[in-house]
């Protein structure tokens, strides 16, 4: 680590924290991607304007911090079909704890919402489970 892998992820933490307040202040709505993305799915949902523009600065963000210079290595192990299941198990697993972690970690402990609390803790300690079982059992 050095120290502009720390500006950076200052940086990036200030601006998550900036479009979550902003987007609660303007719209009255957390900033849970995956209920956002699952606001463009049909039937379709009021607000789903300001939801394409939301998701759209998503994807557009890691072309816009290419262009400033930066590198972003990506060093992926894992198959397109292992990264398809994957995700589908992220999406399911949204879904039934009511919201992803940008919701809950992000907004909802802001809020102090024990529920979020609870579901981060929830989602932190399994990504620390299952890290120890990828690296050190298998």
């Amino acid at each position: 680590m050095n120290y502009l892998t720390i500006l950076s992820a200052l940086a990036g933490g200030a601006m998550i924290g900036l479009a979550a307040a902003l987007l609660l202040f303007t719209h009255k709505h957390t900033a849970g991607i995956s209920g956002i993305a699952a606001g463009m799915l049909p039937p379709w949902s009021e607000g789903s304007v300001w939801r394409g523009w939301f998701l759209a600065g998503l994807l557009a963000s890691a072309p816009l911090y290419r262009l400033s210079g930066a590198n972003i290595a990506l060093d992926l192990d894992a198959s397109p079909g292992l990264l398809a299941i994957a995700g589908l198990l992220v999406g399911y697993g949204t879904r039934l704890g009511g919201g992803c972690t940008s919701g809950h970690g992000v907004c909802g402990i802001a809020r102090l919402s024990v529920r979020s609390i609870v579901a981060t803790l929830t989602f932190m300690l399994t990504a620390g489970i299952t890290v120890f079982i990828v690296r050190h059992l298998l």
